[in-house]
């Protein structure tokens, strides 16, 4: 097993409220990313491998990072639809959708509940598939030669932390609502199972000119 590095994408447009609109970085999402490319390259090679999911913030983000790595795209990276849940969980159960951050803190573990119990009839796809669409790309990508990166979103690295860590649902909901952009997450084998090793590390915005580019939206 090699370890892998887990990348949330730079801010994208936190002003939508479709899937479609959302999948854009902003400019601070291109400098983000680009910030994180010279940290990388500052602290060496470390990485033999890039994979990122099929949505333009991913590509965009690795784009902005220029490590020199040819990317493989891969659709199991992709994140959910929360955007699509929501609207659903609106339209099904009455459950309002949240016009600031706060108010996800609540929202969140509601819908994550109601899909993983099937309570969401137009989920785009059921909560257990997207459970292990992430733990075979994972697994596949873990069995690759060397160091990988890969640039995602939020909602997959809270996955992925729910499968190492054997998270409930709540767990994983707080985990999602704090995860920065272009932040890193690293799993490491240990025995032939994954050890997190670094969660939610945002080396290249800290510093005080750059506090104000430590974003979650």
């Amino acid at each position: 097993m090699s370890h892998i590095t887990l990348i949330r994408h730079g801010q994208a447009n936190s002003t939508a409220r479709d899937e479609a609109s959302y999948d854009r970085l902003s400019p601070l999402g291109h400098q983000q990313s680009a910030w994180l490319g010279d940290h990388l390259r500052a602290n060496g090679p470390h990485h033999a491998r890039l994979y990122t999911g099929t949505l333009t913030r991913h590509i965009e983000t690795a784009d902005a990072m220029a490590t020199g790595l040819a990317a493989t795209r891969d659709a199991r990276l992709n994140e959910l639809e929360y955007f699509t849940l929501a609207a659903a969980m609106q339209a099904e159960h009455g459950l309002d959708i949240p016009t600031e951050r706060e108010g996800f803190v609540a929202h969140l573990p509601k819908v994550f509940d109601a899909w993983q119990n099937d309570r969401i009839r137009a989920a785009p796809e059921p909560f257990s598939a997207f459970e292990e669409r992430v733990r075979s790309a994972l697994d596949d990508i873990a069995a690759g030669e060397g160091p990988a990166l890969v640039v995602t979103s939020g909602g997959l690295i809270s996955m992925a932390m729910r499968l190492t860590l054997g998270l409930g649902i709540p767990a994983m909901a707080n985990m999602a609502l704090a995860i920065f952009n272009t932040s890193l997450h690293r799993l490491y084998p240990i025995a032939g199972t994954w050890a997190p090793a670094m969660f939610n590390a945002v080396p290249h915005l800290d510093t005080p000119d750059r506090h104000h580019a430590q974003t979650h939206l």
